[in-house]
């Protein structure tokens, strides 16, 4: 089967590479020691979108944890819109919705913990629209699972959140609130062009 492409016209296996749509910007593997955060930096601003794609367990001693992001090195709790969600927890079905001054991040998600079944990873995919734009506040919305085996720990949540600021992303901060990512975890950043 061939392909044709939007772009040229020309038939190609390639399609998604010879168009530009989605291009790998940066990915990293968590090693043996773990680490409390993932930093990707000098982001091109030459792409309409990002995308991250994680999977992601953390080291807490209890239940799963919430994942948060930052960017450009910003920790001011006033400029972060933490979340606006549905989720289902255990098969209750619920929703949230938080304005700024809450957390110093936007909600990103879950990931089990220490005491999920071994080997299970949350996984989660966001989705950062205009990050470039010098004239429009940064928006993420993102889907998340996890499953960890266990009693009272099966979530799935779509969510969104805003940073309020018209300076374009150039670095972006993934961190777990109560623990650090282990051995395993994958984050991969994708530069979308439309």
């Amino acid at each position: 089967m061939s392909i044709t492409s939007a772009k040229t016209g020309s038939t190609s296996l390639s399609l998604a590479l010879e168009n530009n749509f989605m291009e790998p910007i940066a990915s990293t593997l968590v090693g043996a020691g773990g680490t409390n955060s993932i930093i990707f930096n000098d982001i091109p601003q030459t792409y309409k979108n990002l995308q991250i794609r994680l999977m992601s367990r953390n080291d807490r001693a209890s239940t799963g944890d919430t994942l948060g992001i930052q960017f450009n090195g910003d920790t001011s709790i006033n400029n972060y819109v933490w979340q606006h969600s549905m989720y289902t927890n255990n098969g209750s079905a619920g929703a949230a919705g938080y304005g700024s001054g809450v957390n110093a991040s936007i909600y990103l998600g879950e990931c089990p913990s220490a005491n999920a079944s071994a080997s299970i990873f949350a996984v989660s995919v966001a989705d950062i629209l205009d990050y470039a734009s010098t004239s429009k506040n940064k928006t993420l919305r993102s889907l998340n699972g996890k499953e960890a085996n266990v009693s009272a720990q099966g979530f799935v949540s779509l969510s969104s959140g805003v940073w309020l600021s018209t300076t374009p992303i150039s670095s972006i901060k993934i961190f777990s609130n109560n623990g650090n990512f282990v051995q395993y975890s994958r984050f991969s950043l994708y530069g979308i062009k439309v």
